[in-house]
């Protein structure tokens, strides 16, 4: 007896776990960078609670509700991941030092940077505070690793292909390069590129575009 179809069975089962995956991983991150909502639930510490409890509940009940359903084992594992993921939430935080740090800087966006290595110094993973006079690239304990003059900034790019991706950053006669390599690596990237973007000045930012679209 041929065990080709179970063969093919098996392989489209696994592709549409990776699919469901891959557009899981889409909606988390654009809800958390997205949803003003969700970040002002965050910091309410009771709604924040709630919003976990519910996730977790809704987790266990597709964990328990479909296994009597033909292929009820991909439902089973997505609710498990939603149970764990409400499980390591982090508590709500009414003002963190992220936070603190935006404000004595005086900016509005931050985001993640990836990794960024000075000179000979090592990679050290940072995140971009971006205002429209400068943009800092500051490590884990806030102190910078380099400081970008924002209407300086001459060219703003993104290239790579999973699971590594580069966001290169260019003004007068200097560059830096920011190298991500998540799971969310090129959304990461792409999501710096736009704030970079939209911190320009008007006349910088029409002036780039022209040049982006030149290139292209």
């Amino acid at each position: 007896m041929s065990t080709t179809p179970t063969a093919i069975a098996s392989t489209g089962d696994a592709n549409l776990f990776r699919r469901a995956m891959a557009l899981f991983g889409v909606a988390v991150f654009l809800i958390i960078h997205r949803s003003p909502r969700l970040l002002q639930l965050h910091r309410n510490e009771k709604s924040w609670a709630l919003f976990r409890i519910a996730l977790a509940c809704f987790g266990a009940a597709l964990v328990v509700l479909p296994l009597g359903l033909w292929k009820g084992w991909i439902t089973a594992i997505f609710g498990l991941l939603l149970f764990v993921v409400a499980i390591l939430l982090p508590p709500a935080e009414l003002e963190s030092s992220t936070d603190r740090k935006a404000r004595e800087l005086g900016v509005q966006t931050v985001v993640s940077g990836g990794e960024y290595q000075a000179g000979n110094a090592p990679a050290a993973e940072v995140r971009l505070f971006i205002s429209p006079t400068q943009i800092w690239a500051l490590d884990a304990q806030f102190d910078p690793r380099i400081v970008i003059p924002t209407p300086d900034i001459s060219s703003v790019r993104v290239e790579g292909r999973d699971p590594r991706w580069l966001l290169q950053v260019r003004w007068a006669d200097q560059k830096a390069e920011f190298v991500y390599s998540s799971f969310f690596a090129e959304r990461f990237a792409r999501l710096a590129e736009q704030s970079i973007r939209a911190a320009l000045p008007r006349e910088s930012a029409a002036t780039l575009k022209r040049r982006t679209v030149s290139a292209g």
